[in-house]
């Protein structure tokens, strides 16, 4: 493995513009990708930009205004059902990217895109910021590009390695606005403490069970807890459904409040007092802008996370003891903007970094041949 631990690449000057493709394959990935996009096109960059329909990817495009042409769907938690998926949703892309003829490809973990570029030979950008996501078997981006704090040995043999400042919601906070009217527009009194819950992804490759119950005592604490509502985030209907039938009860009140539409997750993180998920991104978004949270997930704990909670920016609840007695039932008090620190660089390096690669050698042979 080449080790390029917080180099950023020289773009050479840019001749003719190069056409990227850009995959989306979770719903975290829509606001991340979102800036870096616009920064390509700002220097001139054709960018196609296709997506799976998956974990309210499609509305989420839609909330945030990002053109793209849907290609595949989740297909369950059975690993027969993913791998057959998986597959298809490559030929799929092939077909379309064929035509398109793009000069590089960039991901953040889609394992369609990996295998798409390995059948026409296009290279490829693959960012992580969890480095025990399933891998495709024999195949390796040519490009990895991953948050300092995440060890080399960890990474996947057989790709360039590059490293960006921060974290990946560093990249796009610096863009949000806070809606301070949030609580209003969805009938939670002002005084009420709010808890923000995302369950954990039970459907996804690295699920734990053991998140399950950790989610359970949460929602029963916070239900029984006076002058506090919960806004809880179902990943999919199919979650939603059995969230629904399990807490009929306190949704029926209002004690639980779904939202019937998608919503600015920056927005309600930065509304709440407290935050409480299973998955990493809202996690991290929420340490992120200062906002205490306390994660349920009981996978792997990547560097990412590990190097959040050293810094006391995140609570990691590991027992049902923990829910009850580790979560801080506090108001807290709100800044005007969320915390500040290298995030600009942290989009500017990977920016910098994909022009350079998109301007190099590997790419300009693979636009000869085209």
């Amino acid at each position: 493995m080449a080790s390029l631990d917080n180099l950023v690449l020289e773009p050479t000057k840019v001749l003719t513009p190069k056409k990227i493709w850009v995959d989306i394959d979770n719903s975290p990935h829509v606001p991340f990708f979102r800036p870096i996009i616009e920064k390509l096109r700002e220097r001139e960059y054709e960018v196609l930009v296709t997506a799976r329909d998956a974990y309210q990817v499609r509305e989420l495009l839609e909330f945030y205004g990002v053109t793209s042409r849907i290609v595949g769907k989740h297909h369950g938690k059975q690993k027969l059902f993913k791998a057959l998926g998986t597959c298809w949703r490559a030929l799929a892309l092939r077909k379309i990217v064929k035509e398109a003829k793009p000069d590089l490809a960039i991901n953040h973990g889609s394992r369609g895109c990996l295998l798409a570029c390995a059948f026409l030979g296009i290279p490829s950008v693959t960012l992580l910021d969890y480095e025990f996501t399933t891998k495709v078997p024999t195949i390796r981006p040519t490009w990895l590009m991953v948050p300092t704090v995440v060890p080399d040995d960890q990474l996947p043999i057989g790709s360039k390695v590059l490293k960006y400042p921060g974290i990946k919601e560093d990249v796009y906070l610096p863009g949000f606005h806070p809606d301070p009217s949030l609580k209003k527009r969805l009938g939670i009194a002002p005084n009420d403490l709010l808890v923000t819950v995302r369950p954990p992804a039970i459907e996804a490759h690295y699920h734990n069970p053991e998140s399950e119950p950790l989610l359970a005592e949460a929602l029963k604490r916070f239900v029984a807890t006076e002058n506090t509502q919960i806004i809880l985030l179902p990943r999919n209907k199919r979650q939603e459904a059995a969230l629904r039938s399990g807490w009929s009860e306190a949704i029926a009140t209002g004690k639980i409040l779904i939202p019937q539409h998608v919503e600015d997750g920056l927005n309600l993180i930065w509304n709440s007092d407290l935050v409480i998920s299973g998955g990493g991104t809202m996690n991290r978004e929420a340490a992120a802008m200062g906002v205490p949270v306390y994660s349920i997930f009981r996978g792997h704990i990547g560097a990412v996370d590990r190097y959040l909670s050293n810094q006391g920016r995140l609570v990691l609840l590991e027992t049902t003891e923990d829910v009850r007695t580790k979560i801080k039932a506090v108001h807290r008090g709100r800044l005007t903007r969320p915390l500040s620190g290298v995030r600009s660089s942290a989009l500017e390096t990977i920016v910098r970094n994909i022009v350079a690669i998109a301007e190099s050698k590997t790419t300009a042979s693979r636009a000869a041949r085209n």
